[in-house]
């Protein structure tokens, strides 16, 4: 039997706004003779269900199971149906496909002319916005209509119209390559994570260099260059150049900034684009260029004309909150950034059927983080838990390890020594099954192994050992990766200069803006 997770019309249902839900009915009874139409009544029992039971729904009368699968199918399409009238969806890609159809309606009907006449404005609008591949469909029916309808109202057409579609073909050719290298540098950055060694950078950069395009960046348009970005910030990510990071993802936002209309147009890629700028300064320890980039983000998505969506509302929680907490990371207000985890929990409530488990659980270690900075060991154990007992999950195995680490480093802190030694085997099976131990992992179980045999008077020596063996690998160019996810060093730093985590990491943050 379906459930709930996996019945698409019941979620697409529960994913309806009350504006839309109202909308529907006014669209379907805008007839008056579809007000006791069967899909109707699926629909208003649907919407009453909390949880998706086709029990319920044979019981009720509407329809018999073998018809049941027609008739949600039927309500699915009526619902996107009532969804494209919607003006709220009416943004101009739709405008323009719903310009194309019109014209093929004309078209089949041999109103040529007057198809050509909607297909030529309808390029314009589509050229100018960057749609290029409907620009490209609207050349291909005007080359269709032209072979059966001479206008002779324009001298060499079939010149103009094969040139469009040529440079059309070229410009979309060089954006497929571009955007399937960022889709295949993506899956490899998920796959396998950051570089770990030479053979890894070698594989990585030969992989990017082979399928680089050949382009000419004057020639480029927007979305060329969107998709040129991309493909550079994700290689940058991929080889933990965090500075090419920073230099594509400023090249990216300040795209859209450059070109206003744009940001109505590809919201989501603005926020993205904007998340992954501050990641990059997050990286490199911007604290001043973040905090701008966050006010500006967070100031332009709240203006009225930026657009409003339950997918746009959810990622800019998402961007706007993680990158929120982050900055108490750059800056050290650890005290400060509690005040956001009840606002943060409840987003993650209210979006959670738009946001995938893996940067839910991010924001779980975010807030361990935090009660880690206060010293709040508990609640960060707590927290570590939730990610930690999560069986159900296909996440990055990163965020597995540095939690488990980070657990093992907040037990100690909290003195909860008697469950350290099966946390270290743990998580020392657990390190060894993702073949991806790394020299700081390994000195941190080394140390942790070690505590309980070590006299108090001996713990500071132990700490500077540790340090000392920590610090040249910070830079290195494979072993910083734990750096980014946990601030061993400060914690260390902490015990010798026997000063909170926070103040430490605060006093490096002051230092950077000098």
């Amino acid at each position: 039997m379906t459930t709930a997770s996996k019945d698409s019309l019941f979620i697409l249902v529960k994913s309806l706004s009350k504006s839309e839900k109202r909308q529907f009915k006014l669209y379907v009874g805008r007839l008056g003779v579809n007000t006791d139409a069967k899909f109707l009544a699926l629909f208003n029992l649907m919407d009453k269900m909390k949880s998706y039971d086709e029990t319920v729904i044979l019981e009720s009368g509407i329809v018999k199971k073998s018809q049941l699968s027609n008739l949600k199918a039927h309500l699915y399409r009526q619902i996107l149906v009532s969804l494209r009238l919607n003006p709220v969806n009416q943004n101009i890609r739709v405008q323009i496909r719903e310009q194309l159809d019109f014209a093929t309606i004309l078209y089949q009907k041999g109103l040529y002319k007057q198809s050509l006449k909607i297909l030529d404005k309808a390029k314009g609008i589509a050229i100018e916005n960057e749609e290029k591949n409907i620009a490209y469909e609207i050349v291909e029916l005007e080359k269709l209509i032209e072979t059966q309808y001479i206008t002779r109202s324009i001298p060499d057409r079939a010149d103009e119209l094969e040139k469009q579609s040529r440079e059309l073909t070229r410009l979309n050719s060089v954006t497929s390559k571009l955007s399937n290298l960022s889709l295949q540098l993506y899956g490899m950055m998920l796959k396998v994570g950051y570089v770990r060694n030479d053979e890894d950078y070698k594989e990585a950069s030969s992989y990017f260099e082979e399928n680089m395009p050949i382009y000419a960046i004057e020639e480029f348009g927007f979305r060329e260059k969107l998709w040129l970005y991309k493909a550079h910030l994700w290689y940058s990510f991929l080889i933990q150049d965090f500075l090419s990071c920073y230099k594509y993802a400023s090249k990216w936002v300040d795209l859209f900034y450059d070109n206003p209309k744009m940001i109505r147009l590809n919201p989501v890629f603005f926020l993205k684009g904007n998340n992954y700028l501050m990641e990059s300064l997050f990286f490199v320890k911007y604290a001043t260029q973040f905090r701008q980039t966050l006010e500006n983000l967070e100031e332009r998505v709240n203006q009225d004309d930026f657009p409003k969506n339950d997918n746009i509302s959810s990622l800019a929680f998402l961007y706007i909150h993680l990158n929120k907490l982050n900055l108490h990371f750059l800056e050290g207000t650890f005290k400060k950034g509690l005040s956001l985890v009840p606002i943060v929990e409840y987003g993650i409530n209210k979006h959670r059927a738009r946001i995938d488990e893996h940067h839910i659980m991010v924001f779980y270690y975010k807030i361990a983080c935090l009660y880690f900075g206060t010293g709040d060991n508990k609640n960060c154990i707590k927290y570590l838990k939730r990610i930690i007992e999560n069986k159900n999950l296909k996440m990055r195995e990163d965020l597995m390890c540095f939690a488990r680490v980070l657990s093992l480093v907040a037990h100690y802190e909290a003195g909860l020594d008697y469950h350290l030694e099966v946390q270290l085997k743990s998580t020392y099976k657990f390190l060894i099954k993702m073949n991806d131990l790394h020299e700081v992992q390994k000195e941190m179980i080394k140390f942790l192994r070690k505590l309980g045999h070590i006299y108090p008077g001996e713990l500071r020596a132990e700490f500077q050992k540790l340090y000392d063996a920590l610090k040249p690998l910070e830079d290195h160019p494979y072993e910083k990766r734990p750096f980014l996810y946990l601030d061993i060093l400060s914690w260390l730093e902490s015990h010798l200069k026997n000063k909170p985590v926070a103040e430490v990491i605060r006093e490096k943050a002051l230092a950077l803006t000098r």
